[in-house]
């Protein structure tokens, strides 16, 4: 029987900070108009961490099944790999954070969604369905669509645009189009540690047949790739605070560029695949401080 920690280990936290920096920064714009809704914002916390852990379980579930987690595999030993989780815990738990998921989720559209159309309740009830469909089936089911190199795409939508837009929208019930820009942002430094992610296992999962994108265009090209991901990243963040300037506090963002400029050389500067690991850890713990420095220049 697995122990607690084996299902901390599984759980990843340590991608959590990344996972809650679209909704953080939602927020914050939400406060910025005087919109904000604790228990909506609380709830919009809860199912993205559930929905984070969920997709993190599937992972280590599709890639043992797949054969991607072997002894070939860099980072660290994930549960089932280690036999430490078996195939019906690990199944089992899939299948609980499901429904947790589902029940926490379909409270925030209730509460988020109080006042408006049943078309808008029903449309983000349908988002929430697609949200755990794509947590689940990155790695699991028979289409599995991380192994076809479209995780970065599917990053971008729910790590960022979903994250920003939708909860402001479930704060606030006001469309904002230029959100467009701090869901972009978000969006791109999570795709950044996604990328980083599959640059480190690119040599195991060219051979087990899991086709990312870092895969299909080779690791040099990926590594200018990152650079690019980054640096549209603080851009679009630039560009969205120079359409709403009114203070220098909103630049305040740009204090966590330092940060990820070090990392920027020092990844590009690394040829051995396992020594990158530990700027996944720094990646989440950036964009999590990115988020929030953005958000406090908001309200500031």
């Amino acid at each position: 029987m697995a122990k607690p920690i084996h299902w901390i280990k599984a759980a990843r936290l340590r991608t959590l900070p990344l996972a809650l920096s679209s909704i953080i920064l939602g927020g914050f714009l939400s406060a910025e108009v005087n919109k904000f809704n604790l228990l909506v914002s609380v709830l919009a916390v809860l199912t993205t961490i559930f929905l984070q852990v969920l997709s993190n379980l599937a992972n280590d579930f599709g890639d043992y099944k797949s054969g991607a987690d072997n002894e070939n595999r860099l980072g660290p030993k994930r549960g089932m790999q280690t036999g430490d989780i078996s195939y019906r815990g690990m199944k089992n738990a899939i299948y609980f954070l499901t429904i947790i998921s589902f029940i926490s989720g379909s409270l925030l559209i209730y509460f988020g969604t109080l006042g408006m159309s049943t078309l808008n309740l029903l449309t983000f009830f349908a988002l929430g369905i697609i949200a755990i469909a794509a947590a689940v089936n990155y790695t699991m089911g028979n289409n599995p669509y991380g192994y076809k190199g479209y995780g970065d795409l599917f990053v971008l939508i729910f790590f960022g645009f979903v994250g920003v837009i939708g909860t402001y929208y479930l704060n606030t019930h006001i469309v904002n189009f230029r959100l467009f820009w701090p869901g972009l942002s978000v969006g791109l430094l999570s795709m950044a540690m996604l990328n980083l992610n599959n640059m480190r296992d690119i040599q195991n999962d060219a051979q087990s047949g899991k086709n990312t994108l870092v895969v299909k265009m080779g690791y040099p090209k990926a590594k200018v790739y990152h650079i690019l991901i980054v640096v549209v990243a603080f851009l679009s963040a630039s560009y969205f605070t120079y359409l709403h300037f009114d203070s220098y506090f909103r630049f305040i963002f740009l204090t966590t560029l330092p940060l990820f400029l070090i990392d920027l050389v020092r990844i590009y500067r690394t040829s051995n695949c396992a020594k990158l690991d530990p700027f996944l850890k720094k990646q989440a713990i950036n964009t999590l401080l990115f988020s929030l420095t953005f958000g406090l220049g908001l309200i500031l």
